[in-house]
């Protein structure tokens, strides 16, 4: 019985030390975007300094934080939109009507996110300009439901397969055509693995930085640019982007909190019979 306590407290312990190791980058960073600039850079930095919220107002002087964030939401949740509507008839095809080539298939949808995103910088960047997607919202959702598609598709694919396939044989002797198998059936009964997919393909899009700086300028940028325009040829101004960074994450992070329990309940959809 002892040896049980000691071992969950020494679980405990190391899950406290482990969230305490990933929530300190964000403690100190929203520190530091209350400093001044010399007491962001100072040597020996100090928990113990007047706050103040002038980084907050120069960086709202200097670039428009609302038309980023939009940009933001608009990017992530179109993007999240269009791989479901992908990904949701492929794993459905997959799931319930597989053959013998649909595991390599699988693993070769997988093993595209292996690619290094440099690889295809510049043939998507020329296509991009000869469609004159370059710098716009529709150019940034279609890049950026590719680069889900993969991920959305092995969950969805996952949530499918725990479904009993005889529902939907059941289904079918009632007269449900395929549509009708996936509109009436399937996706009510998936449900939790579906918020929970759009919910980590919204993350995954809100944090994406490398396609964002390199195919966006001043009319689409997301959150990511907002903050990568901080950054100047004299060096960086760490109190300032710190400030920049902390208004970036604070909505995916309140996002993140108030949805937890709902990525939680898909992520284990089926886990336990």
């Amino acid at each position: 019985m002892r040896l049980k306590l000691d071992t969950h407290a020494a679980l405990s312990l190391a899950g406290w030390l482990a969230a305490s190791a990933l929530f300190f980058p964000i403690a100190w960073m929203l520190l530091t975007s209350f400093k001044t600039e010399i007491e962001a850079v100072a040597t020996t930095p100090s928990l113990i300094f007047t706050p103040t919220l002038d980084n907050y107002i120069t960086v709202q002087e200097r670039a428009d934080y609302l038309k980023f964030a939009l940009n933001s939401v608009v990017v992530s949740f179109g993007s999240t939109l269009l791989a479901l509507a992908l990904a949701v008839p492929a794993a459905y095809g997959m799931a319930f009507f597989p053959t013998k080539r649909t595991r390599g298939t699988l693993l070769w949808m997988l093993s595209t996110k292996m690619m290094p995103p440099v690889g295809a910088l510049v043939p998507v960047t020329l296509v991009f300009r000869d469609l004159g997607l370059i710098d716009t919202l529709a150019g940034l959702i279609f890049v950026y439901a590719l680069i889900n598609l993969p991920i959305v598709v092995w969950m969805l694919y996952t949530f499918f397969r725990e479904i009993p396939r005889e529902i939907l044989e059941a289904g079918r002797m009632d007269g449900a055509t395929p549509l009708d198998e996936l509109r009436f059936l399937l996706l009510p009964l998936s449900l939790p693995g579906l918020a929970s997919t759009g919910l980590l393909a919204v993350i995954l899009t809100w944090n994406e930085a490398f396609w964002s700086l390199n195919l966006t300028a001043a009319q689409a940028g997301p959150l990511t640019a907002f903050i990568a325009s901080f950054s100047a040829p004299e060096g960086l101004f760490w109190a300032k982007l710190s400030a920049a960074s902390t208004m970036a994450v604070a909505p995916i992070l309140v996002f993140g909190w108030l949805s937890q329990r709902q990525l939680v309940r898909g992520l284990t959809f089926g886990a336990v019979k």
